[in-house]
């Protein structure tokens, strides 16, 4: 029953989420929307933060677990796009309020997860010095995030997936020239 009831209420956020900005949400509406007394929302929640913290973590682990192995870098973002286009109006409600932070760290573990899982394909059968992969590594995250973040701070209005096909484009080889750059012999 907890289990129904914890999504119950995270679905009736999700909802409102949709329909209004966040600041405009309190326990209230949300136990109001789902049946349930306010005694329940906090049984299960600490506060509305930490309410969002759980709806960002678990949108974060379903990206790990649907995309166990990542093949190029665009595939990366494509998980974090998709995920995102789902739950737009949701997402920037978040993005645009006073949690931004919570969206953001959870942004960053996804692009890490994606670019170590990109890079443990890419890397295959090179040796590369630990300090160099950390590098390489930060860099890919970085760029990932700032494309992401970027998109989100203008509402997602761009149409990022032939930008990203374009920086593709632009950059391809760059990867191959840094692992040779940084490959021990």
């Amino acid at each position: 029953m907890a289990n129904f009831t914890k999504k119950a209420i995270v679905d009736s956020f999700i909802k409102l989420l949709t329909e209004r900005p966040l600041s405009q949400i309190t326990v209230k509406d949300i136990v109001t929307d789902c049946g349930i007394n306010r005694n329940t929302f906090y049984y299960h929640f600490e506060s509305i933060p930490n309410l969002i913290e759980t709806v960002v973590e678990e949108d974060a682990a379903t990206i790990i677990q649907t995309y166990p192995t990542v093949d190029n870098f665009g595939d990366c973002l494509d998980a974090v796009i998709d995920t995102a286009l789902s739950k737009k109006r949701a997402v920037l409600h978040i993005y645009h309020s006073t949690n931004r932070d919570i969206y953001e760290m959870y942004l960053w573990k996804v692009c890490d997860y994606a670019i170590e899982a990109y890079l443990s394909t890419v890397l295959r059968g090179h040796k590369i010095k630990k300090n160099d992969l950390e590098i390489i590594k930060n860099y890919l995250s970085s760029l990932g995030f700032g494309i992401i973040s970027n998109w989100l701070r203008n509402d997602m209005s761009e149409d990022i997936r032939s930008s990203l096909t374009r920086l593709m484009d632009i950059k391809k080889g760059m990867l191959k020239e840094m692992i040779e750059r940084c490959e021990e012999t």
